[in-house]
């Protein structure tokens, strides 16, 4: 399936590191259908650790579709208030608010913030 990229657009990239008990997985480029399975995987990889929060660091997201947004709601299905989304950029911030995305999932605007022990 063609995913409607021109040569050279940026593909999704993934990083996780653990910081402390908790998961940080660093979304960067476009996540749309023929690429969001990576994300869905690193995020049942984080799930698999039983405790500690699971922070989306998506500063670096310049792009996500509705099956983004789906995998994050089937994340936050298996991981609760330990999934965190920070960094959102404004167009992104934007999407979350009109799909009420950002009223289930908690929003942090830095991954140092959503890292701080008590931010559940």
């Amino acid at each position: 399936m063609h995913s409607g990229r021109s040569p050279g657009q940026a593909a999704l990239s993934l990083s996780t590191r653990e910081a402390g008990a908790a998961t940080v997985i660093a979304v960067a480029g476009e996540a749309d259908l023929d690429n969001v399975e990576s994300l869905g995987a690193a995020l049942d990889a984080a799930a698999r650790s039983p405790e500690g929060p699971v922070v989306l660091d998506l500063a670096e997201l310049t792009f996500a579709d509705s099956t983004t947004i789906n995998v994050v709601l089937r994340a936050y299905g298996v991981l609760g208030p330990r999934l965190r989304l920070a960094a959102l950029t404004p167009p992104l911030e934007r999407v979350l608010g009109l799909t009420g995305v950002s009223d289930i999932v908690r929003v942090f605007r830095t991954v140092a913030e959503a890292l701080e022990e008590n931010a559940v």
